[in-house]
């Protein structure tokens, strides 16, 4: 499916009150309440502003890898990928230093192991979430042959 034409917008809207969570809104999805994550006093039963963050970041890479492995006419089973955000305090100021991918990808039994890892690192380059940070990126892969 071809993608439409730039510029895209994306539209939330966030509502809160003085406590409790804040539900967070974007038209034709359903709402989601957000909260501070327990490192920050929060109820740790809700998403967080920085878990929503590294979710975006695993999510942006899994959906680059289904696009590459699709103009690449490469086979593959399933992808996980397990993200790590590390937070602290850089000059004076709390900002994501780094994200870790750790992606094990499943492959048919006669895959290209090889050109499965390059078809990752090209994702991992090519995800719009992680060329808009700041943040140093590094991904970990394993590839991995489904058994008969």
């Amino acid at each position: 499916m071809p993608m439409k034409p730039l510029p895209h917008r994306y539209d939330v809207q966030a509502r809160g009150e003085a406590t409790g969570p804040v539900t967070l809104e974007s038209p034709g999805l359903a709402p989601l309440r957000s909260g501070p994550p327990p490192h920050f006093d929060g109820p740790g039963d809700v998403w967080s502003p920085e878990t929503l963050f590294v979710a975006a970041v695993a999510d942006c890479f899994i959906l680059t890898f289904r696009g590459v492995a699709r103009a690449s006419a490469f086979a593959w089973n399933r992808l996980r990928c397990d993200a790590e955000g590390v937070l602290a305090r850089v000059e004076g100021q709390l900002r994501f230093t780094e994200i870790t991918l750790r992606a094990q990808l499943e492959v048919p039994p006669a895959a290209d192991t090889e050109r499965a890892e390059r078809l990752l690192e090209k994702a991992e380059r090519s995800c719009l979430i992680t060329a808009s940070l700041q943040s140093q990126v590094r991904l970990e892969s394993q590839v991995v042959r489904a058994t008969v």
